[in-house]
């Protein structure tokens, strides 16, 4: 008998309409971060220009809650369409600003909306696919972003030159809605007895979430203080995030206890270090090395291109990878490609030396990502996968966000801001990914490869 398949009849539109809507995600991402000088460059919005990317981030973390308790109450079906509207709504927001703040403001109700989506879709593959498929469909997901990644950051920066901006937000809207529309049919397939067992929302967690997602939205201004008083708006939003963030993540996180604990605590180093850099790497092109945008998003490119092959090639031979070694050298990978950037920066190297050394990046997101998602889901039961998906993908919005945070700190309050700023940013990066290296030893057992795999996030 012949094994099903991610495309067989069963399993065919589940599929689809998981991929279809990673892959708007993927070019609203790519796009957004590739013609993001280019917005702040027409609303005067360079003290915004980390802001734009932490705000979503951080109120991603109070979705990605509010979705992961609400499947684990009713399943995945109302919460994924609630999240699609709110996606929809920020692109809209975002698309018809007038000011970098309305912006901010678009981003926020946008980061709302796709947080959910991510938890949400996690919980799907879990609930929906046997272990043994899983693999390839999360390989799926992240050759979804593929194509966005060698289209998206050139046709952003075609908009960005020609129409306008506006329509990267706009026109990923129009998109979302025939995805909802694939996706209904889909949903209906997902039977109430899948739901799990789970009593209803527990307030306390949504309102730490609140509370972390606060904490880092005021580490992402704390810049604009000036001064000493930016030191101790820093200090304590960096206290009160670490506070709120415990009761959202396995116990232990934080410590880096072996287990579950340390696999999300190596995604949320690993996500920081990561994304810190992607985000300043087409602002440091196109501003001291007068790329066009379309130029600059190459950098992005080769990263996703390379993210999608690596994930597709760990998917399929899942089995015969053993975890350990699949996370020590797709962090390391990373490591090494913060290093040529910040090389770049601190040097002065041709800029072309940095967009070939970001493959390395996307390469090692791409073997370290999917294993890591692989490791927590096998780690879940039943009636916590809707927590344990929201705690890694919390992981994923946090570190980010604090390392957005953090940099654009250092970019904007210390002294020069120019390429000595730069440099300060991707050794921010570099740290962290050096960190998520350190980690990933202890985030899988040295025998057995994994029995299921992950996506880009």
């Amino acid at each position: 008998m012949t094994p099903e398949g991610p495309f067989s009849a069963r399993f065919r539109l589940i599929t689809l309409g998981t991929v279809v809507l990673v892959f708007v995600a993927a070019f609203e991402n790519l796009a957004v971060t590739t013609v993001m000088p280019v917005i702040s460059a027409e609303l005067d919005g360079s003290a915004l220009y980390a802001v734009a990317f932490a705000a979503p981030l951080a109120v991603s973390v109070v979705g990605m809650v509010a979705a992961g308790q609400w499947c684990d109450t009713s399943g995945p079906r109302v919460p994924l369409c609630a999240s699609v509207a709110l996606f929809i709504a920020g692109l809209v927001v975002a698309g018809l600003a007038g000011s970098m703040e309305q912006v901010v403001v678009g981003r926020l109700v946008q980061g709302l909306g796709s947080g959910g989506v991510t938890v949400t879709l996690y919980v799907i593959v879990a609930r929906v696919f046997p272990g043994a498929l899983q693999p390839r469909v999360f390989g799926l997901m992240s050759a979804a972003w593929v194509i966005p990644a060698l289209v998206g950051p050139f046709i952003a920066g075609v908009l960005g030159e020609t129409v306008g901006w506006r329509w990267v937000f706009l026109g990923v809207a129009f998109i979302c809605v025939p995805a909802l529309g694939l996706l209904l049919p889909v949903m209906r397939t997902l039977r109430r007895a899948q739901t799990g067992t789970a009593s209803g929302f527990r307030i306390p967690r949504l309102l730490w979430s609140g509370l972390l997602a606060a904490g880092i939205l005021a580490l992402s201004v704390s810049a604009e203080f000036g001064g000493a008083v930016a030191l101790v708006v820093a200090v304590a939003a960096v206290v009160v995030a670490v506070v709120a963030i415990r009761p959202l993540v396995p116990r232990g996180t934080l410590t880096g206890r072996t287990g579950l604990p340390r696999i999300v605590l190596t995604r949320l180093v690993l996500a920081g270090g990561f994304f810190a850099t992607e985000t300043y790497l087409p602002y440091l092109l196109t501003r001291d090395y007068d790329f066009s945008p379309g130029q600059a998003g190459l950098a992005l490119s080769v990263s996703g291109v390379a993210w999608g092959a690596a994930s597709l090639l760990q998917g399929r031979y899942a089995a015969r990878l053993r975890d350990r070694a699949v996370l020590t050298a797709g962090t390391a990978l990373v490591a090494a490609a913060v290093a040529v950037t910040l090389a770049t920066a601190a040097l002065g190297l041709p800029g072309w030396i940095a967009i070939a050394g970001w493959a390395l990046s996307g390469t090692g997101m791409g073997l370290a990502y999917p294993r890591l998602s692989v490791l927590l889901l096998s780690g879940s039961s039943h009636d916590d996968q809707g927590f344990n998906s929201s705690a890694l993908n919390i992981a994923d919005a946090a570190g980010p966000a604090v390392a957005l945070s953090v940099a654009g700190l250092a970019f904007q309050a210390l002294p020069g801001a120019g390429a000595d700023g730069f440099a300060r940013v991707f050794g921010l990066g570099l740290l962290l990914a050096l960190g998520a290296v350190a980690l990933a030893r202890g985030a899988a057992p040295r025998t057995a490869p994994s029995a299921v795999s992950g996506a880009r996030g």
